[in-house]
């Protein structure tokens, strides 16, 4: 079952660097991005930046508490 991102940690410059998922787990931004390329995480889409790179986004629901940037710090 695929779990959800329920909170964010983020770095000095306002970059989110873990997760924690609705298991309680905590993950840091790179296995999180594994995790949504196999599959794993619900509500999440990689998507290609201007730099060339996947990126993690939510995935649009016009909801804006639920975007990853809006989600509560653990």
């Amino acid at each position: 079952m695929a779990e959800q991102i329920i909170a964010v940690r983020k770095n000095g410059e306002g970059s989110i660097v873990e997760m924690k998922l609705s298991s309680g787990r905590i993950v840091d931004y790179h296995e999180a991005h594994q995790m949504a390329r196999n599959g794993e995480l619900e509500h999440v889409n990689l998507i290609r930046g201007k730099d060339g790179e996947d990126h993690l986004r939510s995935q649009p629901d016009g909801e804006l508490d639920n975007n990853l940037d809006n989600l509560p710090s653990f």
